[in-house]
């Protein structure tokens, strides 16, 4: 008897459980699943939203994406893309690590510095690439006036093709730090203090404890700052729009201002859609380093 109440316990819990996460599971397959599928069958036709309102779309198998690995000024985007995500993803982690380790080693101010460091990461991208904008002016901006004042040479920082590409890295370096920082002093706050003790007992000077006892530690929590900041660099879209455009002589196009320009503007989805599945396959193929080595 007593049994057979435990059975029927049992599978009302179950009940109440699989009742409880058939709304989330609903709202993902409608959300994640359903835009999925459709971005990867529209990418082999030639759905384009204008004609498709007189005709249906035709299927023209890989020709979207023969005609995207053709263009040249896609090449320049993929290559653009992936010099800006390694770029940004490891002047982020070593500054961001860097700040993670000064503030833990603090002994007064630790709150005081966690606020100041994370501002840049809590303003809106629209307002952090407007205020660069203004600041790299080359009429009125306070960088260029500085360096008049000092008799150093000024430029059009967004407008040559010496500094633009440049200046989007330090941008998004400044904005995304702080959050490689936050992520890193979080798992440093982990790492057991009898680690170091023992490391001093045993004469360990600062460098054999960061490579011997710190790192080890947070070795999951650097591959995973590490796979987010790829991911998140990877999608560069708001900065590069507001800033150059894909400017000048595409040398700051991304693979999504492209897709916006050739694709979401002229509202040719089926285009659109195949540079989209080119570069979720891109992101997978950076993302399988940091995994593999985080499960290994």
């Amino acid at each position: 008897m007593k049994k057979k109440q435990l059975t029927v316990a049992h599978l009302q819990s179950r009940r109440f459980g699989v009742g409880m996460l058939t709304p989330t599971m609903i709202v993902l397959l409608v959300m994640t699943a359903y835009p999925l599928f459709f971005t990867v069958y529209y990418s082999f036709t030639d759905y384009n939203l204008l004609k498709q309102l007189r005709k249906p779309a035709n299927f023209i198998a890989l020709k979207n994406y023969t005609d995207l690995l053709k263009n040249e000024y896609f090449q320049q985007a993929i290559w653009n893309t992936v010099k800006f995500t390694v770029l940004a993803v490891v002047f982020e982690m070593l500054i961001g690590f860097g700040l993670a380790l000064l503030v833990h080693s603090l002994t007064r101010g630790q709150k005081v510095m966690r606020t100041l460091l994370l501002l840049p990461y809590l303003l809106p991208t629209v307002t952090v690439a407007l205020s660069w904008r203004m600041m790299l002016s080359p009429n009125y901006g306070i960088v260029n006036q500085v360096l008049q004042a000092l008799h150093l040479p000024v430029y059009n920082w967004f407008s040559d093709i010496r500094t633009a590409f440049g200046m989007l890295v330090l941008i998004d370096v400044w904005q995304s730090a702080p959050f490689v920082f936050l992520l890193l002093y979080a798992a440093l706050q982990s790492v057991p203090q009898s680690q170091y003790e023992a490391a001093r007992i045993d004469g360990a000077n600062a460098f054999k404890t960061l490579f011997y006892v710190t790192i080890p530690n947070i070795k999951n929590s650097l591959a995973l700052c590490a796979l987010l900041r790829t991911i998140d660099s990877f999608r560069l879209f708001d900065k590069v729009n507001l800033l150059t455009g894909g400017g000048p002589a595409n040398s700051t196009a991304t693979i999504t201002q492209y897709l916006y320009n050739f694709g979401i503007s002229s509202l040719n989805f089926g285009f659109g859609s195949a540079g989209a599945v080119i570069m979720t396959v891109l992101v997978l193929i950076l993302s399988s380093f940091y995994i593999k080595r985080a499960m290994g």
